[in-house]
């Protein structure tokens, strides 16, 4: 190529630069001037209905919480068919509301099945308030327009994108807004009974043979605590983040909603053989049958103030810092879950004092191989050597457990496993079970919210599966010869594996980690 022809081509280049850049300031410009959804919701003030004691979950709960004042009854689903049923048969069994928050809703089979069984209660009469974050709703638009056109259904979106089509785009001019999430996960029936926990809603947390199935945990609850959730999801509906779902992508006429259809024939097939299968659970039997057993106990229900959503939320009103208020220093033991465990530096010394002081610690979390996000686990690998040296126990989920343990409910597909999980247990007395990851994400930046449970047997239940089902389908990690990591794999012949580098992690992956933590993100993570 000739010297005039680089001038040429030079002179080009700059020209596109600058038509790019003036390109971004007018869409900047727009941005701020053309129509927006408003900054604060408008409507009617909507609350929680306090008089639902004549209904059938009032007539069955009622009478439990008012045998053990000041407490509430709490159950653990640990198995993803048996988490979805309890909400299926929650807002199959409503008769005058159901508020339903969450982070992530899938447009796929269990998050359709879901969302027509909203649009059923809808039918006979009962409010539904669904909330969630709209940071996952670009497939599932259609639908919540479909089902915010029902008379009896009201939709909000969290923090929601002005651009719909234009995400990235809205996020590069709205940053500091939108990468503010809410994490936070109820589903709350006749101000009488909730589910609170790490699940959100899509056929991963559900064991609906999926590609990758979540080890999850939530808790279903009854009695005082109930109260104290749906005060809470009224605040988060009327705070300046949760804007009408007509502000923000059109309003439909009120009318009949038809059922939402499956995505195709495939998927309705699947649907069919779940819902089957749920229905032969164990635990689906006794729910029908009200045989369910509760432990009671003093429950505390903490939560962000919503208002941390836009970056205004007081130091006071943080999760972390309310269960701090609650949760007493540990004197013997810490079993610690965390899928996505970024301590920083704050949090190695925080881990590091306790066993200084004669607390036994045990974390576990994602390997890189089970991680489904390569960046969270690369704030987790630079802390890994200096948590050991500190006397930390660490156990790190293998990718394929593909025991009974996990999975219930199988198509023949050989599925990965990822920790999804959050909760610990403190001296096997008192157990915190809800959406707060250790990260600086869940600290400071999203929305989060849990249960924190007084129960002795809750809490031992936790720290046995840490310690015995759970350490077995790990790795565990330690300082090796001249201080290198090394990870210990349990055999099924009763013998021991030891890796050098990150186990059964594609080369992909360890080079990802590699470059990522040369980048200053653990703040983002």
């Amino acid at each position: 190529m000739g010297h005039s022809h680089v001038l040429v081509v030079v002179s080009m280049n700059r020209l596109v630069r600058r038509i790019f850049h003036a390109a971004l300031l007018v869409v900047a410009l727009a941005l701020q001037g053309c129509a927006q959804p408003p900054l604060r919701p408008d409507g009617p003030v909507s609350l929680a209905y306090q008089d639902t004691a004549d209904t059938l979950l009032g007539r069955s709960a009622g009478p439990l919480a008012q045998a053990h004042p000041g407490q509430s009854g709490v159950l653990a689903l640990p198995y993803g068919m048996d988490a979805y049923a309890a909400r299926a048969r929650l807002a199959d069994v409503a008769e005058r509301s159901l508020d339903v928050q969450y982070y992530i809703w899938h447009n796929d089979v269990s998050g359709n099945l879901l969302l027509n069984a909203l649009r059923r209660a809808a039918d006979r009469g009962v409010r539904v308030r669904l909330l969630l974050d709209d940071n996952n709703t670009g497939d599932l638009q259609a639908q919540l327009q479909e089902l915010s056109g029902h008379r009896n259904v009201q939709v909000r979106l969290f923090n929601p994108y002005r651009l719909r089509g234009l995400r990235a785009l809205d996020f590069l001019f709205e940053f500091s807004r939108l990468n503010r999430r809410m994490h936070n996960k109820s589903f709350t029936a006749d101000n009488q009974v909730t589910i609170v926990g790490g699940r959100n809603v899509g056929d991963e947390y559900f064991d609906v043979a999926a590609e990758l199935e979540f080890l999850d945990l939530d808790v279903m609850a009854i009695g005082q605590v109930v109260r104290d959730v749906s005060r809470d999801f009224d605040k988060y509906w009327a705070s300046d983040s949760a804007i009408p779902a007509e502000q923000v992508f059109g309003k439909k006429a009120p009318g009949d909603v038809p059922a939402l259809p499956l995505p195709d024939e495939a998927q309705a097939e699947l649907a069919r053989a779940y819902l089957e299968a749920v229905a032969q659970q164990p635990f689906v039997k006794d729910m029908l049958a009200r045989r369910l057993v509760f432990e009671w106990a003093i429950v505390h229900m903490v939560s962000d103030d919503p208002s941390k959503g836009l970056g205004r939320a007081p130091a006071d009103g943080l999760l972390w810092p309310r269960l701090l208020r609650i949760i007493p220093p540990a004197k013997s033991r810490i079993d610690l879950v965390s899928p996505y465990f970024v301590p920083g530096n704050d949090g190695v010394e925080h881990f590091v004092g306790m066993v200084r002081r004669g607390v036994e610690v045990t974390i576990l979390t994602n390997s890189l191989a089970a991680t489904d996000v390569v960046a969270v686990h690369t704030g987790y690998a630079r802390q890994r050597k200096p948590l050991l040296q500190g006397g930390v126990r660490l156990l790190e989920i293998q990718r394929d457990p593909a025991t009974p343990l996990y999975r219930r409910f199988s198509t023949g597909s050989s599925s990965a496993s990822s920790l999804h999980a959050k909760t610990f247990a403190v001296d096997r007395s008192l157990l915190f079970v809800g959406s707060f990851n250790f990260d600086p994400r869940s600290a400071n930046l999203n929305t989060e919210m849990g249960f924190v449970i007084e129960s002795a047997a809750m809490a031992t239940v936790v720290s046995d599966a840490i310690s015995g089902p759970l350490a077995d389908r790990s790795y565990s990690v330690r300082l090796g010869p001249g201080g290198a990591l090394e990870w210990i794999e349990r055999t099924g012949d009763g013998k021991e594996r030891v890796w050098h580098e990150e186990p059964a992690a594609s080369p992909g992956r360890r080079l990802g980690v590699k470059l990522l933590s040369l980048l200053p993100i653990e703040w983002l993570l």
